[in-house]
C-alpha cells in the first residue's frame, strides 16, 4: 500500500457506470484489487434499491478486473459491527454511493466502520463519494430538497469544501441550494458544483489540488452564484461569480482566502 493518504474523488453522478470506469480504474490502479462498495445512502429506499447499487457495482468491478467487496450497512448498529468493519481491511478503493446524504453521514459518523474507512484511506486506499457520498465527505450536509431543515455535520474528510453534485440538473430541482451552500460558510471554505458524469480527483489525497474528469464541468462558486459559458457577459462578472472547469483542468483550493 502507498504511504500516506490515498487519492480522493468527488463525483457528480455516474458511480459504477461505464462512463466513470476510467476514473474508478485510475483510483484503484497500483492498489490492492479490492473494491469496497458501501451503498448506505440508499438504505432508506429499501432492499431492492440497495441491491440495484450492488448489481451496478458488481458490473463495474468486473469491467475493472477487481474483486467487489460489498459492505451493506443499513443503520448505526450495523455501522458498529466489527465484522463489517473488518471487510474494509486491504481495500484498494472505498466508494460511498448515492442516496440520502444526511442519512449516510448520520449512520456512519463516529462508528467502527467509519474508523476503518478513515484508517484505510490514511494508509493509502483511495476514497470516493458520488452524489450523497460526495456531500457526506465534507462537513456540511444539507437536506437537499427540504430548505427548512437544518444542515448536519458530515464525515469531515474535507471540512473546507461544500459540494453540490448533479450540478447541471440541480439548478432546476433545488435552485436555492447554491445560495444555501454559500450562506454561513466559514472563511477559507470553497463551494464546488460538480455536473453529472463528472468527477474531481486529487491523487495526492490532500484535498487541495483537484483535476476534473468526465464529460461535463466542475464549478467553483462565489457568493452562492454560478456561471457558465452562456453567462460570461464580462470579465468582471466572471471574476465575481467564479468559473467553470472542463475536463482536464485543475482546481486549486485556497484555504486562506
Amino acid at each position: 500500500m502507498h504511504p500516506g493518504p490515498g487519492p480522493l474523488a468527488l463525483v457528480g453522478s455516474g458511480e459504477y457506470l461505464a462512463v466513470m470506469a476510467g476514473v474508478e480504474g485510475a483510483l484503484i490502479e497500483g492498489r490492492p484489487p479490492r473494491y469496497v462498495q458501501i451503498p448506505t445512502a440508499a438504505a432508506p429506499e429499501g432492499a431492492e434499491r440497495l441491491q440495484y447499487w450492488l448489481d451496478l457495482g458488481a458490473a463495474q468491478a468486473e469491467r475493472l478486473g477487481v474483486e467487489q467487496v460489498p459492505v451493506v450497512i443499513r443503520d448505526r448498529d450495523e455501522a458498529g459491527s466489527a465484522d463489517l468493519a473488518a471487510l474494509i481491511d486491504g481495500a484498494g478503493l472505498i466508494y460511498l454511493s448515492g442516496g440520502n446524504p444526511q442519512f449516510l453521514a448520520r449512520t456512519l459518523r463516529g462508528t467502527r466502520v467509519w474508523a476503518a474507512i478513515e484508517a484505510a484511506w490514511r494508509s493509502g486506499a483511495a476514497l470516493a463519494g458520488c452524489s450523497a457520498g460526495a456531500i457526506a465527505l465534507t462537513d456540511w450536509v444539507p437536506a437537499v430538497r427540504t430548505p427548512a431543515r437544518a444542515s448536519e455535520p458530515g464525515l469531515g474528510v474535507l471540512p473546507w469544501l461544500r459540494v453540490l453534485p448533479h450540478f447541471d440538473r440541480m439548478r432546476s430541482w433545488a435552485p436555492d441550494l447554491a445560495g444555501r451552500a454559500a450562506a454561513g460558510a466559514l472563511p477559507g471554505t470553497t463551494v464546488i458544483g460538480i455536473d453529472e458524469d463528472t468527477a474531481i480527483v486529487d491523487l495526492s489525497g490532500g484535498g487541495r489540488s483537484w483535476q476534473v474528469h468526465g464529460r461535463q464541468q466542475a464549478w467553483v462558486l462565489s457568493g452562492g452564484q454560478d456561471h457558465g459559458a452562456g453567462q460570461q457577459d464580462s470579465a468582471s462578472q466572471q471574476d465575481s461569480a467564479g468559473q467553470p472547469y472542463p475536463a482536464g483542468t485543475n482546481i486549486k483550493v485556497d484555504l486562506y482566502k
